[in-house]
């Protein structure tokens, strides 16, 4: 950091560097999620075919293999509807549902961390400016007729740069969250998609070994 850059920084007083840290945490907690949830992320139609391809040749087992070894949701869901695919239908969409939902926490942490910080950093920024504004009056009564431009502009800086930091903040945290939550629903839906294509499947080609689903529209 330069000379420069640090000496503005500075006078923005000891907010700005309470709003440097949940700056730092949300950066983190965004590269953390957005990686995540791209790992989570599979192509779930050739995940699928590849499924009931293996079902098709009654290798229940391998099929539970290639669950366990792809990451994401979506083989979760997968998974749990393999591993009821000689029970009912009612039994089926109950272990399908439940492992949904054991997902949907998974896939949302930390998220609304994220949301928390785009709501609080403008709050600080609001009080870094009244922290300023007050710093700017205090001078200015103590140097009564005396008081210079030069003296009062501290105040005033630090007012400015808090007000303009909160929000720097506050809008990228904004759209991080925004994307993420999309990220989120693609994932649900792929995982809507797969359960309702997989208990079609199990119930009624794999008894009777049928064909495959169809693609996803």
């Amino acid at each position: 950091m330069s000379v420069f850059s640090y000496s503005v920084f500075a006078q923005g007083g000891p907010v700005m560097w309470l709003l440097m840290f949940i700056g730092l945490v949300a950066l983190v907690i965004f590269i953390e999620r957005a990686l995540f949830l791209h790992r989570g992320q599979i192509r779930s139609t050739e995940f699928l075919n590849g499924i009931t391809n293996l079902l098709q040749k009654r290798r229940l087992m391998e099929a539970l293999t290639l669950c366990e070894e792809t990451p994401g949701p979506v083989a979760a869901v997968v998974k749990a509807g393999l591993r009821h695919a000689t029970d009912d239908e009612q039994a089926m969409r109950f272990a399908i549902q439940e492992a949904a939902l054991v997902e949907l926490p998974v896939l949302e942490r930390r998220i609304s961390s994220l949301a928390a910080i785009a709501q609080i950093a403008p709050l600080l920024g609001l009080l870094g400016t009244l922290l300023g504004m007050i710093k700017t009056f205090w001078l200015f009564n103590q140097g009564g007729s005396y008081a210079t431009p030069g003296v009062l502009s501290g105040g005033m800086w630090e007012a400015l740069l808090t007000a303009a930091a909160g929000l720097v903040i506050a809008i990228p945290a904004h759209l991080g969250r925004h994307f993420l939550n999309g990220r989120v629903r693609a994932l649900v839906h792929d995982m809507e998609w797969v359960g309702n294509e997989l208990m079609r499947y199990l119930l009624r080609d794999y008894r009777n070994g049928a064909a495959e689903p169809t693609e996803k529209k």
